[in-house]
């Protein structure tokens, strides 16, 4: 209980100080701007005190006064700008935010993610999202709400022609999270509160109620503990809006209490097995509490290094009886510390994640990880002895290298990320990192993942080159997929003699972003070729390692338009 009290004197701490004008945040996921601003930061063109690992960004945190329209990239053929309507003897004002039209098309199968409110699905999907900002004195309202349309189209699913032996295998993985293979058999059609939020603003803090989506850690492809792959959901948050100068360095930090819903959606459309048995367990229909912490540190003493920990604890509201339950960050990591070595009593999912950020602005580079941890050690000899279990990760560069015209660059990244299970499960079993025995919905909101959106059990590795001058960016990017192998691992599909029948995504993108005038466009074209799509091993050849009748192909496009106004 102290430690809880010195976490909140130390944010309205940094809550001291005047009343100042804030204007609206990029949401996590806005196209263009926000690589933009990471891009700029590397070039030494935007606070090096910024750690960009809590996301949405801050006019406050950029230091820079209209965020939409960045300085470095003004342009005096814009469209004339719709200013701000003061009121109260310009005590307050009001606004228009971006219309934003996103476009997605998938022509086989689901694929794709960090999308919001879209869904996973097949075909036609759209997501609209515009509103105003307002502000008077310390208060500011953002209304952004959204407005989805799925066509939800069918593709085959994982249950065709299964044994009854594979179908409880995937269920009795995939009743322990919340992350259904089709959304339903109908068009998806949804209005949403979006990227909206209310707030009290002082100094440096901002306390308020949300519906944001949020972006913890320093991945670009994916992150651990909080990402734009699922909709935003509804939370209290009190959390800094800039770096807040100690003698000891900068610190950033964001406190969030919010409710996780979730779906009705069986994990496939075929739940019975040849006897009759119906396979699926329904979910606790109780909503979750989710209570989470981040803080970023950037010691004075190393320019451009960020370090940083978030913990998160996810339980049923119903069992919410005081505030400790609120707010449980401050239980002790070994579980021998915990009622006399028993461990945690409660019926609480938690995870912590543990990353680093390393900018070297004089190289253009920045280098980054993240280090995950879903089930605590018993103690640090156990932690020392078996690092790797029930462990995630993401790793990951960017090299800014400039071209003989002023300005103008190639981007180069990649990123590993890996949640499946090391061998230690031989030993030990975590289960994947997002399920849950108890906590049946998992890490999830609304029937997909906040953290990575790869999966539980999912492995990413990622290339990314591209030419950028200011907004505009073009290049090509490949990824390897490779699907919940803590799954394969289990139904037989993947075993330790090296026939493996891995479900195995290569694609290739060509994407771009653009600006003209007050118009932002991003397009995505992608190949996809799926080996062993669903694990189907039709016509198996053990000296094989992929089948190659079981190739799929699928082409996932993406086109959006964003009009500043």
């Amino acid at each position: 209980m102290r430690k809880t009290n010195t976490l909140l004197l130390m944010l309205l701490f940094f809550a001291a100080g005047s009343f100042k004008s804030f204007s609206q945040t990029i949401p996590v996921g806005t196209p263009v701007l926000e690589d933009y601003y990471r891009r700029m930061q590397l070039l030494g063109r935007a606070d090096s005190l910024l750690s960009f690992t809590i996301r949405p960004l801050t006019p406050e945190g950029l230091k820079n006064s209209d965020i939409l329209i960045p300085n470095q990239v003004g342009d005096s053929s814009n469209w004339k700008a719709l200013k701000p309507v003061s009121f109260f003897h310009k005590r307050g004002s009001i606004e228009l935010l971006p219309v934003i039209w996103q476009q997605q098309y998938n022509s086989d199968h689901p694929y794709g993610w960090n999308d919001g409110s879209m869904i996973p699905a097949r075909g036609y999907q759209t997501l609209i999202s515009a509103g105003f900002f307002a502000r008077l004195g310390p208060l500011s309202i953002q209304f952004r709400p959204e407005y989805l349309y799925a066509a939800n189209g069918s593709f085959k699913s994982y249950g065709e022609n299964r044994t009854d032996k594979d179908l409880f295998i995937y269920y009795y993985n995939y009743n322990l999270i919340d992350a259904p293979e089709r959304f339903g058999d109908l068009p998806q059609r949804k209005f949403l509160w979006g990227q909206s939020s209310i707030r009290l603003n002082i100094g440096p803090a901002s306390f308020g109620l949300s519906n944001e989506n949020i972006w913890w850690g320093p991945g670009t492809r994916n992150s651990i503990m909080m990402s734009n792959n699922a909709a935003g959901f509804k939370h209290l948050t009190l959390n800094t809006t800039r770096p807040v100068l100690t003698k000891i360095g900068t610190f950033e930090a964001q406190l969030v209490g919010g409710r996780l819903e979730g779906t009705r959606y069986s994990p496939l459309p075929s739940r019975i097995n040849s006897v009759g048995t119906d396979l699926f367990i329904p979910k606790n229909p109780d909503w979750r509490y989710l209570s989470a912490l981040n803080i970023s540190y950037h010691p004075k003493w190393v320019n451009g290094l960020f370090f940083g920990f978030t913990r998160s604890f996810i339980t049923y509201h119903t069992t919410l009886n005081s505030i400790s339950d609120y707010i449980p960050l401050f239980i002790p990591f070994q579980k021998v510390k915990i009622n006399d070595g028993i461990g945690e009593m409660s019926d609480r999912d938690q995870r912590t994640s543990f990353y680093s950020r390393w900018v070297f602005e004089k190289a253009r580079a920045e280098v980054y990880f993240e280090y995950g941890l879903n089930d605590n050690a018993y103690n640090l000899r156990d932690f020392v002895g078996s690092p790797a279990h029930a462990r995630a990760y993401i790793f990951g560069l960017t090299k800014m290298i400039p071209l003989a015209t002023r300005n103008q660059y190639f981007r180069l990244n990649v990123e590993t990320t890996q949640t499946s299970q090391t061998v230690d499960y031989l030993v030990r079993d975590a289960r994947s990192f997002y399920y849950h025995d108890i906590i049946t919905q998992g890490y999830t909101n609304m029937g997909e993942g906040l953290g990575t959106g790869i999966g539980s059990g999912g492995n990413l590795q990622s290339l990314d080159i591209s030419w950028v001058d200011g907004l505009k960016q073009v290049g090509l990017s490949l990824e390897r997929y490779e699907h919940n192998m803590d799954l394969a691992r289990e139904a037989g599909f993947v075993s330790l003699n090296g026939y493996s029948r891995s479900w195995v995504d290569f694609a290739l993108a060509a994407n771009g972003t653009w600006n003209y005038k007050n118009l932002l466009f991003n397009v995505k074209l992608q190949g996809v070729k799926s080996l062993n799509y669903q694990w189907v091993l039709k016509d198996y050849e053990p000296s094989k390692y992929y089948v190659p009748q079981n190739d799929v192909y699928n082409f996932h496009g993406e086109l959006g338009v964003t009009y500043r106004f």
